[in-house]
């Protein structure tokens, strides 16, 4: 990797130790592997290992009606699940021809980007800790509790949100939803900024992540990395501004670009993205205000499931209900891909159909097992301390590592 610092061994008589990095080691951000071979305290090679919690989604996907699998897709990335909830309704209406309503795409970008928000407050934060910096951490969390709040006023749940449905949303926004979002919006800019002085010229932070595990935008590119970690090497590629979906071409936002791809940047890439999240979320907000309120879901009732009450009480509905729900809907035989931009990078769902009740193959393109592939090699001649730095800044969800 370019600006990696290489260790040559002079001495023939020297030997080295060999550490397992992983899959309980404390250090290790998920249950993953690196056999590290150690000079003293730097690193000489290493090999990553991966299949500790390997679960089998895409297989169980091909035995499951569509509506089911919205539940695998909260497991993937599950410090942002209702992203990956999103992607794969919106690839489900890409395959039926589903035209969202606006009111849907803006609902879904609220929802998008705070996730997006409370996934980088977890990377940022934790990389503080790894730098010994344990405040800035237990101040964010807080807010992220909020955004939980705010997803559990929506749909009832928190962490894994199975938030959505195919064509829209399984209900509206209460006014109460609405009212957190804008305490929100409101409250968490002054935080983000204080966050921001705790760590942007902090010296020991700064001497800590500047000029660690610095990346080229050719070996970023190289390697596939996407999201975060590909904008810090100074690629300005974001599937939101290059591929636009959920009407995002509509709204006007920053990518932000870093450097040299070291964790430095990646940091301070992170922290902007928070920024330009707000930024969406307002404007969201605005634009909502503008369209019927009582439209939360597209006109599609031979995919949409009907309302509770009227499945208690109607005979058509609850037959719609089971067929639904069960796959027996027919459904067009077609490929299709799409991708979303997710916390860690570019979140794909790439189906193919062959009219069944289930699809015939479905493989998530998940960031973070594209990411992590580079880890080993841009470890070498690296100390053991600021390699922890380093898997710490690639943000690598065991759940999205490791489907």
């Amino acid at each position: 990797m370019q600006n990696h610092p290489v260790y040559i061994d002079t001495d023939p008589q020297s030997e080295y130790s060999t550490l397992n990095l992983g899959p309980t080691h404390p250090a290790t951000h998920g249950v993953f592997q690196n056999v590290l071979q150690l000079d003293g305290e730097r690193i000489v090679s290493g090999v990553s290992t991966i299949g500790y919690i390997h679960r089998a989604f895409e297989k169980i996907a091909e035995h499951r009606p569509f509506y089911q699998i919205t539940p695998l897709t909260d497991r993937l990335n599950y410090c942002s699940s209702p992203i990956n909830n999103m992607g794969w309704h919106m690839t489900v209406e890409k395959l039926l021809n589903i035209t969202t309503p606006k009111r849907v795409d803006y609902m879904r970008i609220i929802i998008m980007e705070l996730a997006r928000i409370a996934d980088h407050i977890i990377c940022n934060g934790v990389l503080g800790v790894d730098t010994g910096a344990f405040t800035g951490f237990l101040y964010m969390m807080e807010y992220r509790e909020e955004i939980y709040e705010i997803y559990e006023e929506i749909c009832g749940s928190r962490l894994t949100t199975n938030i959505g449905r195919i064509g829209g949303f399984e209900r509206n926004f209460n006014q109460i939803a609405f009212d957190k979002i804008r305490k929100f919006i409101k409250k968490f800019p002054p935080v983000l900024k204080e966050f921001e002085a705790l760590f942007n010229r902090n010296r020991i932070f700064v001497d800590r992540t500047r000029g660690v595990a610095p990346v080229s935008a050719e070996d970023a590119l190289s390697y596939s990395w996407s999201g975060p970690l590909l904008r810090a090497a100074g690629i300005d590629y974001d599937v939101r501004a290059m591929e636009p979906y959920s009407s995002y071409d509509e709204f006007d936002f920053e990518v932000p670009v870093g450097e040299n791809g070291d964790v430095y940047n990646r940091f301070l890439v992170r922290n902007e993205e928070m920024w330009q999240s707000l930024r969406l979320i307002e404007q969201a907000l605005t634009k909502i205000e503008k369209e019927p309120s009582d439209i939360f879901h597209a006109d599609v009732p031979a995919f949409y499931l009907p309302p509770k009450e009227e499945v208690y009480n109607n005979m058509e509905a609850l037959i719609y209900h089971f067929k639904i729900v069960m796959g027996e809907v027919e459904t067009p035989t077609a490929e299709v891909y799409h991708a979303v931009e997710g916390a860690n990078g570019e979140l794909g769902f790439y189906l193919v159909n062959d009219g069944g009740r289930s699809p015939y193959r479905l493989h998530f393109r998940r960031p973070s097992f594209i990411n992590y592939q580079m880890y080993a090699p841009m470890s070498r001649g690296m100390l053991l301390s600021d390699a922890i730095i380093n898997m710490s800044s690639l943000n690598i969800i065991a759940g999205e590592l490791d489907a």
